[in-house]
């Protein structure tokens, strides 16, 4: 089996609408794939239209989202599996967290403004169209401008990265207390790229282990940003603490370089991850439960 737990659709900062990201990870080969936009399961729907419409091959769906965390000044980001979506206390905070993200982009832009970088609102509201608006959005404009050659030259301090003057922080979980809100949700908690050092995560391996004695279930091993003695690194903690090892391109379409199934999970560690959630089951269009 080919597993991807880990992608973005066009319902947050991807460029595959949730549609083709259902016939995409198909026709890519996947078996199961997990659709985990930023802070929202607003793609969630559509993706399963897709698997009621026929697809060249069987494909399951992991309903998750990507949340948006901080801890002790460092952003991270916990992924979220088959938890129940109107379970009311992580659907509040998930609110929260969206509804934060319209004033800090339109913050950003007009801090890019009087630098004097023409960059302008409706500029941004086009390019995330539907989507939950993000830093990627304004990256991308910034790219459109020919002001930057890549996303991730834009999320540097020089343009929209942190400590840089037009940085503007968001709204975002304590880790521990959305490893709470997920469980008591019925989902399943893994830590996306613990390691990705050039996103300026600095995670100490200390705060790995607490995370996992407050119920963390997993952490992602395998990911684009991990080489291979960081991968072999998190594998071993993953051994230690008892976490489950996970693998997973964190696809965002044409927005980053990352394809479809690039890193995959063994299929013994989705079990263990399908046999832990309550909250939602997987849904398959071979099984027709959809």
């Amino acid at each position: 089996m080919r597993i991807d737990l880990h992608t973005h659709s066009t319902a947050s900062d991807g460029t595959d609408t949730p549609e083709e990201l259902i016939r995409n990870a198909s026709a890519t080969g996947l078996d199961v794939v997990a659709l985990t936009d930023h802070d929202t399961v607003g793609g969630h729907a559509k993706a399963v239209k897709a698997l009621r419409e026929g697809l060249e091959r069987p494909l399951t769906l992991v309903t998750g989202a990507e949340l948006s965390c901080r801890l002790n000044g460092i952003s991270l980001h916990m992924l979220a599996y088959l938890f129940d979506p109107q379970e009311p206390e992580l659907f509040r905070e998930r609110e929260l967290v969206r509804d934060d993200r319209v004033p800090r982009a339109k913050a950003i832009v007009e801090k890019l403004r009087q630098r004097g970088v023409p960059v302008n609102w409706d500029q941004v509201a086009r390019i995330a169209g539907d989507g939950a608006v993000g830093r990627p959005h304004i990256a991308t404009a910034l790219m459109e401008k020919g002001l930057v050659g890549s996303i991730g030259e834009a999320f540097t301090p020089e343009w929209i990265g942190p400590g840089g003057p037009a940085y503007v922080e968001k709204h975002e979980l304590d880790p521990f207390e959305a490893i709470r809100l997920v469980k008591n949700a019925g989902g399943v908690t893994v830590f996306a790229h613990p390691a990705a050092v050039k996103r300026g995560v600095t995670v100490s391996d200390d705060i790995i282990a607490e995370l996992a004695a407050r119920g963390l279930d997993g952490i992602e091993v395998d990911h684009m940003d991990h080489d291979a003695p960081t991968r072999a690194r998190m594998r071993t903690i993953a051994a230690e603490l008892g976490l489950l090892p996970t693998g997973s391109s964190d696809y965002h379409g044409s927005r980053k370089t990352c394809r479809l199934g690039e890193h995959t999970t063994n299929p013994e560690v989705y079990e263990e991850i399908v046999s832990r959630a309550t909250g939602a089951a997987p849904l398959s269009s071979a099984a027709g439960r959809v």
